[in-house]
């Protein structure tokens, strides 16, 4: 989980300095990176190979922590809700919401796709306040909360000076630090005879 929330943290950063237009993160969604961009209805490279392949990557390998999960914390929540963030940042990069020649779009599933992605991490993180230790899990809590509200937020924000793609990092960022840090929170806690003790209360 933190290799896969440095991943993304960092393919979102090389994409937005390899992308050849100008790109302005208050006006620009972090997806038009991987996706059709105007001025010319086109897919920009190499930032959309790197943006899209970065979440495919990233989204598998948190779908692949999500079991462990269950076998660290005595709850079924917070590995479903990991596993459904692992699936919806997988499916980000298959449905980037592009159009090209008038051939079939998926520009209708990738808005859902990306919605989904930050509720189900937004609840992941909440879920996960529940089940750590202090003072992590106040943080992890609030990194979920901020995103929520940022996310409820979004319509009446992004119509200010933060802009559709300022208010959308509000929203995306908190739950990508949260991947960093509970991976982390992980790695820190768990002894290395991999018994349970150490991770929650």
């Amino acid at each position: 989980m933190l290799l896969a929330g440095a991943t993304i943290l960092m393919g979102i950063i090389t994409a937005e300095a390899l992308f050849p237009h100008p790109y302005n993160t208050a006006d620009n969604a972090i997806s038009d990176l991987g996706s059709t961009f105007e001025p010319g209805g086109e897919v920009r490279q190499p930032s959309a190979t790197i943006f899209n392949t970065v979440m495919i990557v990233s989204g598998l390998m948190v779908a692949v922590a999500a079991p462990a999960l269950r076998r660290l914390f005595s709850s079924w929540g917070l590995p479903i809700a990991v596993g459904l963030l692992g699936a919806f940042i997988f499916l980000v990069g298959v449905f980037p919401g592009t159009v090209e020649s008038g051939e079939p779009s998926t520009e209708g599933v990738h808005p859902v796709v990306a919605a989904l992605t930050f509720i189900s991490g937004s609840v992941a993180a909440i879920l996960a306040g529940r089940l750590t230790r202090s003072p992590f899990r106040y943080l992890s809590a609030l990194l979920g909360l901020l995103a929520l509200l940022a996310l409820a937020l979004s319509g009446w924000l992004g119509d200010t000076r933060l802009g559709e793609g300022g208010i959308e990092r509000w929203v995306a960022y908190p739950i990508v630090l949260w991947l960093v840090a509970f991976g982390g929170y992980i790695l820190g806690s768990a002894p290395s005879s991999g018994t349970q003790s150490g991770l929650r209360e």
